[in-house]
This record gives C-alpha cells, sequence and structure tokens, in this order.
C-alpha cells in the first residue's frame, strides 16, 4: 500500500495539466476560474449544511447531513486540486481524494436511497403542516374553552357555596334574633332582681353564695346570646376612630395574668398603625376570644404574638377573595406556637359550634363572633395554620376617615354615679309584662316619676295627654303597628324637645343600620344590670 501512495504522489515524469491545453491562456483561466467558483460553491453548500445541523439541533438524520457536508467539502478539495494541477502536476493526491470521494458516493448514495428517502417521504408537507397546524388550533380552541368553562364552573360553585352560607347565616340570624329578643328579656328580669336580692341577703353567706351563682348563670346566658347575634351580625355597633396600638397594649397587659406564665406574650406593633374605624369594645372582645384559644392550644405553653400594622389589599387579592373590597387596612394579627389545625377542617373553623376542643371545653362560638364582627366592620379575616406548628388570624379593619362620635357621648358619661337620682318623668314603653314591672320598679327607685305603657298605641295616647314627659324609654320591637324608632319619630313630633333611649335584645334593622347604631341614637342592650339603666338615664337625660 505504501509503495502505491509513494508512486502515485511522484509527479516528477508528469506534465501539467496546462501543457494539454497547450498553454493557451485563454483556457487555462477559464479552466481555472470555472473549477474555483465550482469549489467556492461546493465550500459555501458545505458550511451551510454543516452549520445548520451544529446550531439547530432538532435536524432529523444529523449523522447524514454531517456526511453529507464532508462530502460536498471534499468535492470542493477536488476541484481545487484541478486548478493546481493546471501548473503543478499533483496528479496523486488529486486521484486519491477523488478516490475518497467516489468511496464516499457510494455510501452517502446508499444512505439516501435505502434509510433516508423513506423516512424523508413519510414526513409532512406543507399542506399536511396547515391541516395539522389548524387541528392543533381548533384542539387548543377547544381547551380554552373547557378551562374557561370549568373556571365559570368554580365560580358558580364558590358563588353558590357563598349563597348557602350567606343563607345559613340569615338563618341563624333569624333564630338567634328571635331567641335573643325574648331570652333577653328573660334576663333582663333576673340580672335585675338578682342583683337587689343579693344587696338583701348579703349578710347570710350561703344564699349571698347563691345569688352568685345564679347570676353568674345569668351573665353565661347573656354572652352566649352576644355571641349568636356577633355571628349573625346582627349585634349593634359603635365604631369610632380606634388607636389599635394603644388597644393591643391594653389587651398585652391583661392577657398575661389571664394566660398564665407558661404563655408568652409579646408585642410587634407598627409604630405609624393608622387608627382603625371599629367598635374598641367588640374588638378588645375579639382579640380576648382570639388569644383564649392560642391559649387552648398550648397546654404545655407557648409563645403568643400580637401585632399590628399598615396594609394595601389590592384588586389580585380581592379576586381571591370575592368578600374583599380593595383598599388600605389596619392589620392585626393574633399567632400561637400551639398544636396547629389540620388541614381538613380549616374552612370550618368560622362556623358556629363548630369546635376542636373535648366536649364540655368549649362553645364554638368564640371565632364565630370573631368572623361576625370582623365582616359586620366591614373588615376581612383570615386564618393560617399548620399542624404542629401553629396558627395565625389575622384581621384586617378599615382605616378610620371621619370621627364617629356616638360612643363618646356614653363615654363621656362614664363618670356619673351608676344611681344618681332625679326628679324627672319616665315613659317606659315594653310590651313584655315582667320587664315592664321591674323597669318601672327600678327606675322608680332612683327617684324619678314613670308612666308605662306595653304597646304603641297606649304610649301615644299618654304621649299625646297632659302628663309631664322627660324621657322616652322603648324597646325597639314593640306591637301596635310601629317599632320603636317609628314611636320615637312621631312622639318627637308632638314633643320636639323629648329625650329617648332605646333597649332591646335584638334590634333588627329599626336603629342599626349595616352593622352600626345610626347617628346620636343611645341603646341599652338587653340584659343590663340596674347600674347601666341609672347611667344611660342619666345620659340620655343630660345628652
Amino acid at each position: 500500500m505504501l509503495p502505491f501512495f509513494g508512486h502515485s504522489l511522484d509527479a516528477s515524469s508528469l506534465a501539467p495539466h496546462g501543457a494539454c491545453l497547450s498553454w493557451d491562456p485563454p483556457l487555462i483561466w477559464l479552466s481555472a476560474v470555472s473549477d474555483t467558483l465550482i469549489a467556492g460553491g461546493f465550500f459555501s453548500t458545505a458550511f451551510f449544511v454543516m452549520f445548520s445541523v451544529w446550531r439547530r439541533r432538532d435536524f432529523q438524520f444529523p449523522w447524514a447531513w454531517w456526511a453529507f457536508g464532508v462530502y460536498i467539502l471534499l468535492c470542493g478539495v477536488s476541484h481545487l486540486l484541478s486548478v493546481l494541477t493546471l501548473w503543478v502536476p499533483v496528479y496523486g493526491i488529486a486521484t486519491v481524494v477523488r478516490g475518497v470521494v467516489a468511496i464516499m458516493s457510494v455510501g452517502i448514495g446508499a444512505a439516501l436511497l435505502v434509510v433516508v428517502l423513506p423516512r424523508f417521504l413519510v414526513l409532512p408537507g406543507r399542506v399536511q403542516l396547515q391541516q395539522a397546524y389548524a387541528a392543533l388550533e381548533e384542539e387548543t380552541r377547544q381547551r380554552r374553552s373547557a378551562e374557561a368553562m370549568v373556571r365559570r364552573f368554580q365560580e358558580i360553585e364558590a358563588t353558590e357555596s357563598q349563597v348557602r352560607q350567606a343563607q345559613k347565616m340569615e338563618a341563624i340570624g333569624q333564630l338567634s334574633g328571635g331567641v335573643a329578643h325574648d331570652f333577653n328579656n328573660i334576663l333582663t328580669v333576673i340580672t335585675g332582681t338578682i342583683e337587689i336580692l343579693g344587696e338583701a341577703v348579703k349578710h347570710s353567706p350561703h344564699l349571698a353564695q347563691i345569688t352568685s351563682l345564679i347570676s353568674a348563670a345569668a351573665a353565661r346566658g347573656a354572652d352566649l346570646t352576644q355571641h349568636l347575634l356577633a355571628f349573625a351580625r346582627r349585634q349593634p355597633l359603635q365604631p369610632r376612630n380606634t388607636d389599635v396600638n394603644a388597644l393591643m397594649m391594653d389587651a398585652a397587659r391583661l392577657l398575661r395574668p389571664t394566660l398564665g406564665e407558661q404563655i408568652e406574650v409579646e408585642s410587634m406593633l407598627s409604630p405609624d398603625s393608622a387608627p382603625a374605624l371599629i367598635d374598641p369594645s367588640q374588638l378588645s372582645t375579639a382579640i380576648l376570644n382570639l388569644a383564649l384559644n392560642a391559649r387552648d392550644a398550648m397546654p404545655d405553653g407557648g409563645k403568643l404574638t400580637l401585632e399590628t400594622g399598615n396594609v394595601v389589599l389590592d384588586n389580585s387579592y380581592a379576586g381571591m377573595n370575592n368578600d374583599v373590597k380593595p383598599g388600605h387596612y389596619v392589620m392585626i394579627a393574633v399567632s400561637d406556637t400551639g398544636v396547629g389545625i389540620p388541614a381538613k377542617l380549616i374552612d370550618k373553623v368560622f362556623e358556629p359550634f363548630f369546635t376542636t376542643k373535648d366536649v364540655g371545653k368549649g362553645s364554638g362560638l368564640g371565632l364565630s363572633m370573631v368572623y361576625g364582627f370582623v365582616k359586620q366592620s366591614n373588615g376581612h379575616i383570615k386564618i393560617y395554620s399548620e399542624e404542629g406548628h401553629g396558627t395565625t388570624v389575622k384581621l384586617y379593619l378599615p382605616q378610620a376617615t371621619s370621627v364617629v362620635g356616638v360612643a363618646d357621648a356614653v363615654a363621656a358619661e362614664a363618670g356619673l354615679l351608676a344611681f344618681a337620682r332625679g326628679d324627672k318623668s319616665i315613659l317606659i314603653v315594653e310590651d313584655d309584662a315582667l320587664v315592664r314591672e321591674y323597669v318601672v320598679t327600678q327606675i322608680r327607685s332612683f327617684g324619678y316619676r314613670t308612666l308605662a305603657a306595653s304597646n304603641a298605641t297606649d304610649a301615644l295616647a299618654i304621649i299625646n295627654g297632659p302628663d309631664i314627659i322627660d324621657l322616652l324609654f322603648t324597646d325597639v320591637i314593640i306591637p301596635g303597628g310601629m317599632n320603636g324608632r317609628q314611636l320615637a319619630t312621631e312622639a318627637l313630633i308632638r314633643r320636639p324637645g323629648l329625650k329617648v333611649l332605646y333597649t332591646s335584645g335584638y334590634t333588627e334593622n329599626a336603629i342599626v343600620h349595616h352593622g352600626r347604631l345610626d347617628p346620636g341614637v343611645l341603646l341599652l342592650p338587653k340584659p343590663y344590670l340596674s347600674s347601666d339603666l341609672a347611667r344611660m338615664i342619666r345620659t340620655a337625660l343630660t345628652a
């Protein structure tokens, strides 16, 4: 083999190809230029093929393309050698290159015909690609339509769930309203008379203990009723500008002895927290309920964290929570390091009477009360929990924009003596005979003159009469064709200077709209103690 290549490369006895062309310049240059241009075309084609295969990794049959590129490259080299042999007789090299090209031609031809061609013929053409693309577009359109339908069904299901929840809350509200009205009438008499009885038997320890038990049971019943009203969003609120940081600091001071030494209480209050438009007493009750739930979730001790801050709930958040109105809120967070809540129970924690505590250790109304209070205050509540790590409840309360002074008038009278006596005349309108008799007795004991009516018709008859009346003390829900608010309106037409004080265990919408007392309205919720009755009468008369 080596002697063959040596002989092939020996050009000493050969003449250049130009001699065959008689060294005719036109023929030599035409041959040289033609072979050079052809070589350039081959090189360009080889570069295009190999560079495309190198950059585009999705080419089919890449090995065939690479071989084809090398083949074209060698074809270009053979033409360059043809130019060189015009002047230098390197026929041996040219022959070797042509031999390699010939061998590759057989291999590439066979590969193209046997392997590549059958596969190439089954590749889709332009029309087939257009049809496939159209089918893909149709499938994509159908899929998007199906996804839109699924989203629509999910929205409908979510809406139906919200409607069912609203209907459930409305039903509970109606039920608790009727119960509250009648039950609070009974509790009013019980709490008031037991207070009098307790004063009478205070020198008898055994009887005093019994009266204390009765009073505690009545207070527990009143608390249960208020929790039901809170969940159903029927409790009358008195919102005002409230410094949440000050309220949280007061709550922290009260909670430390209540929760016990095993619970660490930490406050993380934002110094720039805006005031919230909220009923401060109800907010304090809500914080207390959350703290007590946190304590029960940490039987072996832990850490309770109270936080405040300003947040903005934007449109994207409101889109994921249909009950949220975008805007600025004051955030209050109560976090614990307790046992947490299982994920499957998270959606039920705000339902009334649902509790994860043992039987007899929880009424299931604590979180329900917080939920109803926040919703009634135009706020938002969110709970986050991880089993074994703890729970965080976040309250988003509306920021204050104006001062609400309804409750301020009551607070200004807080320093008055509980049993301040007077010489005014008070008209009492109460349909429950037992409550009416108790209230008349109590008000007379304060030194006031009393007139009484069991319905709106009798009350108007007295108002139209000659008797002096300084204060109308009326239940909100009364018989006689009108409610307490309507009676007060008629009374003020006849006696413009008349003072009005309302009482009720369930106000419905007579003096409460959107969960808030109408401006200038004074309400004494049932049940109440005689000290509360005396204070509110004095407040109403001096308002």
